[in-house]
């Protein structure tokens, strides 16, 4: 019979992780996606492989499916709107200046949190404190006073924004109000001048302002967390087609004067009524023979 040690670790029960510190082709992920209640795992597992892809690569559903087996397009397309409607993607269109409009996703790690936001370090906030001076010894020269750091530089002010194309201004008015009709969709000014692109190409395509308002607003998940990754994805997904080219008018043929006598029609160029040569020559020749006639 084999002895046990008296100081012999139990075995383990449940979970164990025997990690290594990785330094390189690993990526982040946050316990809020790893964790979500409400995602399914392959939408948890599909937000993995696109935050582990470098920035520019394709991550529509056809390039998505060659890169997980198993999931079909229409299983990583439910995916994908699952991860929108957490907030952790969002799929972009802009206008560029020359009039083109470009798509993209961008992928949150945390939704909710600005990677842009300019954040306050504790040594602009605050002054270093002096050093402590030890007391001198017996006998020292008495140590120099520590020199005090030189103020922080004042921060110069972030750009104001560019103004927004009078041609956006329909756009924007319709996108800030949206908050009036449902309160979930409290937009920033950011927000607000990225989105308004979007709502113009519908507006330029023939849509009425309410419908555009109502299609927005229709449909909202009960877990809304990113307002503005959802109403991008139906700006770009829902967009109506242009309206059709109205048919040419023809023009109508003014109606051609006819001759009084025998009803045949004159030419085109003939403005006023009247008879006919023929009907004049005939007309004389009568006259002509008639004795009656002085």
């Amino acid at each position: 019979m084999a002895s046990v040690h008296p100081n012999a670790r139990p075995p383990a029960h449940g979970l164990v992780h025997r990690n290594v510190r990785l330094t390189s082709r690993y990526v982040v992920i946050s316990n809020d996606l790893a964790r979500h209640p409400r995602l399914t795992v392959p939408a948890i597992g599909l937000a993995v492989v696109i935050q582990s892809l470098p920035a520019g690569t394709p991550v529509g559903i056809k390039a998505l499916a060659l890169r997980t087996n198993g999931l079909s397009e229409m299983r990583i397309a439910a995916a994908l709107r699952e991860l929108e409607a957490a907030g952790f993607l969002a799929r972009r269109r802009e206008r560029l200046p020359d009039g083109r409009f470009v798509q993209y996703t961008v992928s949150y790690n945390r939704p909710g949190a600005d990677p842009d936001a300019v954040r306050e370090t504790p040594a602009r906030r605050t002054r270093r404190e002096p050093p402590v001076q030890e007391p001198p010894a017996s006998g020292g020269e008495p140590p120099h006073p520590a020199e005090e750091p030189p103020d922080p530089a004042p921060e110069r002010p972030a750009p104001a924004p560019a103004p927004l194309p009078e041609a956006h201004h329909p756009a924007a008015a319709l996108l800030a109000g949206l908050r009036a009709h449902e309160p979930r969709l409290l937009l920033s000014e950011r927000d607000v001048r990225r989105l308004a692109p979007g709502v113009t190409a519908w507006l330029e395509r023939g849509a009425h302002p309410d419908a555009v308002s109502r299609t927005l607003r229709a449909d909202l998940p009960p877990d809304l967390a990113n307002p503005y990754g959802l109403l991008a994805h139906r700006l770009e997904a829902l967009l109506p087609p242009p309206l059709p080219a109205p048919p040419p008018v023809r023009a109508v043929p003014a109606p051609r004067l006819v001759c009084d006598g025998c009803e045949r029609p004159f030419p085109a160029s003939v403005t006023t009524p009247g008879r006919c040569l023929d009907c004049r020559a005939e007309e004389a020749a009568t006259l002509a023979l008639d004795p009656h006639v002085a």
